[in-house]
């Protein structure tokens, strides 16, 4: 049973591709590199290297390898950057998944699990956001991924009844950090793991962006999940889908409670072995005191589950980033 893996030359994708094949399934990744790395993909999975945005592409890599469904991972993903490239954003993002959907149909390939974002709420006044809870997202790069749930919604309702209905679901998540494998890391510029990384290797200190929040230490909660743990629920969720097994449209892969910047920051200090004290900068504009979600859906049906404390995820985190400098 294959799965094609649109950006599986990326930091999730990768990880997911890894958790398909320990779990018995042929990955199949599909990456255009243009955040991906090719290194990252690993010895003896097939490699397509092209664009989501290539329909002819797209098609021929499901029936060449015979794919029994699709991860749809590939996409551009800085919510900060969108505002600044709002129509590169919905191009990757809405039209890529409008391509990935035409060439699933024409190849008829009915299983889809859709990599979404937490970044479809925007900025909830509620303590934990729930997946029914209103949709208000703040960015393109948010509006993005709702358009792409609505697409895939409609494709599915479109569908339904035919022959090749497609069955799909969504799963939503904030922060993905550490590494489950030593030759993939975050190589984002934008996420805080490899912000602060960066800044210890280059001897620098790193940044807190405001701590003056309605939080206990004044500093953002958001949730921070493992990456491992994201890959295994897209696995299950694959094999849900692949099974006729119920699914809901939609998951948010959440810690439950959250984490702190500066409860980051110190166990960074405390994992990594360098003692610094982060500076305080001033607040970014729109960042609300807490987003953290549940996850009790994704715990029923998923196997969902925060597998890793705060230091084993700074620790996975630091090794990979290291190892990624170190003299061969």
């Amino acid at each position: 049973m294959s799965w094609l893996v649109t950006g599986g030359a990326g930091y999730i994708g990768a990880h997911i591709v890894r958790a398909l094949a320990t779990d018995g399934l042929t990955p199949v990744v599909l990456d255009d590199l243009s955040s991906g790395v090719a290194s990252f993909v690993p010895d003896g999975v097939a490699f397509v290297r092209g664009s989501i945005l290539n329909r002819e592409l797209v098609e021929s890599a499901l029936r060449d390898h015979d794919v029994t469904g699709v991860i749809h991972v590939a996409g551009y993903k800085y919510a900060g950057v969108s505002v600044q490239r709002p129509l590169h954003t919905y191009e990757q993002n809405v039209d890529g998944t409008r391509v990935v959907l035409a060439a699933m149909a024409a190849a008829n390939v009915t299983n889809l699990v859709f990599s979404s974002s937490a970044a479809v709420y925007g900025t909830p006044d509620v303590p934990l956001v729930t997946e029914d809870l209103p949709k208000r997202p703040a960015s393109p790069y948010g509006e993005s991924k709702l358009i792409g749930e609505w697409l895939i919604r409609d494709q599915g309702i479109a569908t339904a009844g035919t022959e090749h209905p497609l069955r799909h679901t969504s799963l939503r998540y904030f922060n993905v950090v550490g590494s489950g494998d030593p030759s993939v890391y975050d190589v984002s510029p934008h996420n805080l793991f490899p912000i602060v990384f960066e800044k210890l290797i280059a001897g620098e200190v790193p940044r807190i962006n405001g701590d003056d929040y309605d939080t206990p230490d004044g500093t953002n909660v958001r949730d921070y999940v493992h990456v491992a743990d994201i890959a295994s629920a897209h696995v299950v969720a694959a094999r849900r889908l692949a099974a006729g097994e119920p699914v809901e449209p939609a998951y948010n892969l959440g810690s439950q409670n959250g984490l702190s910047v500066k409860e980051i920051m110190t166990a960074v200090a405390r994992v990594t072995g360098v003692d610094f004290a982060p500076e305080i900068g001033p607040r970014r504009s729109g960042d609300p005191d807490r987003i953290v979600a549940t996850g009790d859906l994704a715990a029923r049906d998923l196997d969902w589950r925060m597998r890793y404390t705060v230091d084993e995820m700074v620790r996975s985190g630091w090794d990979a980033r290291r190892a990624a400098t170190a003299p061969a």
